[in-house]
Formats: structure tokens, C-alpha cells, sequence
């Protein structure tokens, strides 16, 4: 018991996405195909990039790691999910929860900072393609991933080691289909405007400085593909960004929805909108966004099929 006769809660309820039991079942088959056919699109992307020599370059390297980012994502917050369908009364306890937490933050921080370095990749390849193999070397290749992946693993820290000051005596379920980080201040006992304060600052420099980069390489890109007289050239290169320029859409755009802007912008059901988007739709897509139309991806499925 705390000082003012309330019970400190360290147990969770997570009331998921819907309170029907025929919709319950229904979600359940429908992310469960979701989950499996995210894992199996970004893993087996992962493994073609490792097996395909022909997919040992710069560009293949930072689609590796986004994938991994990207099934680190799905992996936080969907299996913990398809439980709760079967089982409302399961419970998280706050430990667990805030682990989720920071293993979905991590990769999403990291993906934001890998986006950009894709960019970059496009845009040096696009800008300066006979500069290209010096500007991208294997090594400072190796340690743009190795950052993105440090600041990934880093930023979330700040955020729990502030969760940590906090208790939770109001109430012990969470409207949410995961432990998101706003959700949890809506339940603390003491006053959380810092813990909003500092997730506001975080969110708002990382997604909008990332994102301005992203936009300054892609307009610098498209200056240079308007330049081009061949009009295969300029197919060529259209095509090669698309794909990067359609992810980035969808993943920014939800972010910022989400985390900057005012704290009652949004009703509770298009804020899961929002976060399922991000958290679960994004990390299906990316493969599929990145292989479909890229016939080097699908040269390698052919070579590796035929082995």
C-alpha cells in the first residue's frame, strides 16, 4: 500500500483492439497470418542478402538491417497481442511491459536513423555514381549500420529510466493492444509531465530531423533525375526511389501523428489506427515494398531457387 491508501499496481491488463469475442477471434487469425508472413518476408529477405553475392552491396546491406529492425518491431508487439485474443484475463506485469516497451522503441528509433541513411545511399549513387564505390566503402558502410543501431539501442534508455520514477495506483488496465509509453503516463500516480515532456523532445528531434534529412537527399535526387536526357535513366532511377519514398510516407507520417503533436489530438481508437500502422502493417510491407519491383531481388530468389 502507498502513503495515500492506494494499492500500487504492478500488474497489467491490456484490453487490445476490440471487446467482441467474434471479432477477437477473427483479429486473432488475421494478425497471426500477418505476424508469419511478416517474419518470413523480412527474415527471408535477410537470408537472400546473406546468401546472393550479387545482393553484397551498400544498398543490400542497410535493406538487411531494416529488415532485422523491422522484425524486431512485429516481434515486440504482435505475439504478446495474439495471447490477449485468446486470453483476456492474461496479465503483464510491469517489467515485462516495460521491456516491451523498449524493445519496440529500440527498433524504431533505429529504423528512423536507417531510413536515413538510406537516403544518403540513394543519393550519392544517383548524384555522384562515379564516386559511389569510394563514398560507400564496406567499412563505412558497416559503421553507418553500427550507429543507427547504437542510437536504436541508447535513446530508449532515457525514456525507462524515467518510466522507473513512476507508480501506477489509478487503475491497472491499459486501453491499448500494447504497453505504449503514452498510455502508461494515463495510469501513473505521479505527475508525468516530464516523462511527456521528454518523449515529446525525443520524438519531435529524432523523427523531424531524420526526416528533413530524408527529404533534403530525395530533392536533391530528384533535381538530378530531371536533369537526365535519357528517359530510361530517368525510369531507372524513379524506380530505385520509389519504393524508399513510399516507406517513408507511411512510417513517418504515423509517427509524427502519434508523438508530436497535442496530447488530446487524437480519440483513443485512431490513435491504434495510427500505432498499428506503424507497428505491425510497416514491417509487412517493407520487404515486399523493397523486392517486388526490384529485379536484382528477384535475380537472386531465381539463382537461389535453381541451387
Amino acid at each position: 500500500m502507498s502513503g495515500g491508501n492506494k494499492t500500487l499496481v504492478t500488474e497489467f491488463v491490456l484490453t487490445g483492439l476490440t471487446e467482441q469475442p467474434w471479432l477477437e477471434v477473427l483479429f486473432f487469425l488475421v494478425f497471426l497470418v500477418i505476424y508469419l508472413t511478416t517474419m518470413v518476408g523480412n527474415l527471408g529477405l535477410m537470408a537472400l542478402i546473406w546468401k546472393d553475392a550479387h545482393l553484397h552491396t551498400p544498398m543490400y546491406l542497410f535493406l538487411g538491417g531494416l529488415a532485422f529492425a523491422d522484425a524486431c518491431t512485429s516481434t515486440s508487439v504482435t505475439p504478446r497481442m495474439l495471447v490477449n485474443f485468446l486470453d483476456k484475463t492474461a496479465i503483464i506485469s510491469l517489467a515485462e511491459c516495460i521491456t516491451q516497451f523498449y524493445f519496440f522503441a529500440s527498433s524504431a528509433t533505429t529504423e528512423c536513423f536507417l531510413l536515413v541513411v538510406m537516403a544518403y545511399d540513394r543519393y550519392v549513387a544517383i548524384c555522384n555514381p562515379l564516386l559511389y564505390p569510394v563514398v560507400m566503402s564496406n567499412r563505412l558502410c558497416t559503421r553507418l549500420v553500427s550507429i543507427a543501431y547504437a542510437i536504436g539501442i541508447i535513446h530508449p534508455l532515457i525514456h525507462v529510466s524515467l518510466l522507473l520514477r513512476l507508480t501506477f495506483c489509478r487503475s491497472n488496465i491499459i486501453d491499448y493492444f500494447y504497453c505504449e509509453i503514452l498510455q502508461l503516463f494515463k495510469i501513473a500516480c505521479n505527475d508525468p509531465s516530464i516523462n511527456a515532456l521528454m518523449t515529446f523532445i525525443f520524438a519531435a528531434f529524432i523523427q523531424i530531423s531524420t526526416l528533413m534529412a530524408i527529404i533534403i537527399s530525395y530533392t536533391r535526387v530528384l533535381f538530378d533525375i530531371l536533369k537526365k536526357k535519357s528517359g530510361k535513366g530517368k525510369s531507372k532511377a524513379f524506380c530505385t526511389c520509389s519504393a524508399h519514398l513510399l516507406s517513408v510516407s507511411l512510417y513517418y507520417g504515423t509517427l509524427i501523428f502519434m508523438y508530436v503533436r497535442p496530447a488530446s489530438g487524437l480519440a483513443e481508437d485512431q490513435d491504434k489506427i495510427y500505432s498499428l500502422f506503424y507497428t505491425i502493417i510497416i514491417p509487412l510491407l517493407n520487404p515486399f515494398i523493397y523486392s517486388l519491383r526490384n529485379k536484382e531481388v528477384i535475380g537472386a530468389l531465381r539463382r537461389v531457387a535453381k541451387k
